[in-house]
């Protein structure tokens, strides 16, 4: 595949996205195939078909151990979901009703086995098995898009499994059903030959010729009953020209913020109700990134909320019970894909007033805004999302809420870095010291938009042998101080357990072991606090869709940090865009939006 530098293509029709589009469709993943190890009811083995089997094969492939199982909120929501699912394959009058009768550990073991089993394999076999992902990486993963080749993104269909979802969310442990072609829909030029479906005796539900869109293939998978799309790599043109449109336009907002917040600061001394929630609504998703929220469709939906959909259940104030003139807010809600969201808000605080006000305006009217209702009663109660994206867009063309946390994210890494480059010690530090508190910037702008993720057993697993093995290190150095110590003072070599040598070399070589030594122990202590602050933080998340890349690239270039170190080879193709800015380029309104 050659390089397609598409900033420097022409422009596709006005509501297009694509002239022609030639695909191959999705690839379905292979039929279950039974296993017959039999899980026990009751102590008794229990015989299921095959249908019933993959199913409680799913829940015994889950480890007891993780994340979902080990949390007793989590596991106590999965379990009974899957149940419920899995009793219904069984049908009425099955022996299996009590979960607490059921034993799985047979399929486990087996399951285990079978892992040992295939790491096990010889390297022709992994040859082979790679070789066959290839093929189907050429047939399925390549799509011919206006005469140039695009990687396609996800083009196998997810195999059906025990819903494991983020957060605490509600549906996790329901079973995801398989896909058949006859739900999927492919979009296609007119010209082009519809590709043959490779499961035997199904075919595709519809085609269609939509230019307007950048999928290439859509279904429903009925966990929430929402449509999925296979689409173009992250490193496509479609993506780069919709992230560089991104960007430009949150540091467009540069220019117009302080026009926001003089409006925002006015409204929230309104008479107007409406007008004093649209303020304070602005503010509370300027400050605090909040996401704007929505009504949910069904009362099944997981109960996630944003800035709009906040109930009076959501925030406590005085959370401390310290009363007088404490302003303090805690807010705790499940935000996207279930996370907690779960802070103290000091709205006394300078950095929310910067001597206007402002936050001490904000608590009031909160409180104001919650008082006299239920608990179960919306705050924002005279607006709703559309609203207060309408109001936005008084200000900039294309404003919402999303674009200020795009903006925030940006501004918050632009200034973090800046502050580590301004101090003294800066130009004394390494490169991996750098990407230390390149992350650490990373991570304030994580902790700004709450990006979390569940800590796994293998990330516990792996903290606890980096813990180990920087013990030893020190007890080893700690031992190497002892051996030279008894050099110094002249004792005899003999006591000391090595090879005898010449004095002055054995000396020196000791000495040069204990540098050896603190060095690596520096680097793994260092290693050892990155990953423990981090363990609970998704640092990925804002890489991948809120920090403009050019800040990174930028601040990589001008100190002299290898870009492979701070964005992955993924990102580096997603972002290849952004590799050419100069190293003194800013995020600020000058950028031309395109």
């Amino acid at each position: 595949m050659q390089s397609f530098l598409w900033w420097n293509a022409k422009e596709a029709p006005e509501g297009c996205q694509w002239s022609t589009m030639e695909h191959a469709g999705v690839s379905f993943p292979e039929s279950y195939e039974p296993h017959r190890v039999k899980m026990k009811y009751d102590g008794k083995p229990i015989q299921l078909t095959s249908v019933q089997e993959e199913a409680m094969t799913f829940f015994a492939a889950m480890d007891p151990d993780g994340m979902h199982l080990k949390n007793p909120k989590t596991g106590k929501i999965f379990i009974k979901n899957f149940f419920a699912d899995f009793r219904s394959t069984l049908g009425k009058g099955h022996i299996i009703k009590d979960f607490k009768k059921c034993d799985f550990e047979p399929v486990r073991i087996h399951l285990n086995q079978q892992k040992l089993i295939k790491k096990a394999i010889s390297d022709q076999e992994r040859k082979t098995n790679k070789d066959d992902r290839n093929k189907l990486m050429f047939k399925f993963g390549i799509a011919q898009v206006d005469g140039h080749l695009e990687k396609v993104g996800n083009f196998n269909m997810e195999p059906p499994s025990a819903f494991r979802g983020r957060g605490e969310h509600p549906k996790m442990g329901k079973l995801k059903s398989r896909v058949a072609p006859e739900q999927v829909s492919l979009n296609l030029s007119e010209c082009a030959p519809i590709p043959r479906c490779d499961v035997p005796g199904h075919a595709w539900g519809d085609i269609r010729h939509d230019p307007r869109g950048q999928w290439l293939a859509t279904w429903k998978e009925n966990i929430n009953n929402q449509s999925k799309y296979m689409q173009l790599a992250a490193q496509s043109s479609f993506k780069g020209k919709s992230d560089r449109f991104k960007y430009n336009k949150a540091a467009k907002l540069c220019e117009k913020i302080l026009k926001v917040r003089k409006s925002y600061k006015t409204d929230l001394k309104s008479k107007d109700k409406e007008v004093k929630q649209l303020a304070t609504a602005t503010w509370v998703i300027d400050r605090l990134a909040l996401r704007v929220g929505g009504e949910k469709d069904t009362d099944e939906e997981a109960d996630t909320v944003g800035c709009c959909s906040l109930r009076v259940e959501h925030l406590h104030f005085d959370p401390n019970g310290e009363g007088g003139d404490n302003k303090e807010i805690e807010l705790e809600f499940l935000g996207k894909d279930s996370m907690l969201f779960k802070q103290t808000i000091d709205f006394g605080a300078a950095m929310f007033n910067d001597n206007q006000g402002m936050g001490d305006k904000v608590y009031t009217n909160l409180k104001s805004f919650c008082a006299k209702k239920k608990q179960t009663d919306e705050i924002f109660d005279s607006i709703n999302p559309t609203m207060l994206n309408n109001h936005l867009k008084q200000f900039m063309d294309g404003l919402s809420a999303k674009v200020f946390r795009t903006y925030n994210a940006s501004r918050t890494l632009q200034e973090e870095l800046r502050k580590t480059e301004g101090s003294n010690r800066w130009n004394r530090l390494t490169a991996a010291e750098k990407v230390a508190e390149y992350n650490n910037a990373n991570r304030e702008v994580a902790i700004l938009c709450n990006h979390q993720k569940s800590v796994s057993k293998a990330q516990e697993t792996q903290l606890d042998n980096l813990g180990g093995k920087l013990e030893q290190l020190k007890k080893q150095k700690k031992m190497l101080k002892k051996i030279l110590i008894y050099l110094n003072k002249g004792n005899d070599s003999a006591k000391i357990p090595l090879k005898k040598h010449d004095e002055k070399k054995l000396k020196d070589q000791v000495a040069k072991k204990i540098t050896n030594w603190s060095s690596k122990i520096a680097k793994m202590e260092m290693d050892l606090k990155h990953k423990d602050d981090n363990k609970e933080v998704s640092l990925g998340t804002s890489k991948i869709n809120y920090m403009d890349p050019r800040i990174t690239v930028a601040w990589c270039k001008r100190n002299e940090v290898p870009i492979e170190k701070v964005f992955s080879r993924t990102l580096r193709d997603k972002f290849n865009w952004a590799m050419a800015v100069l190293p003194d380029w800013e995020f600020n309104a000058k950028i031309a939006v395109e």
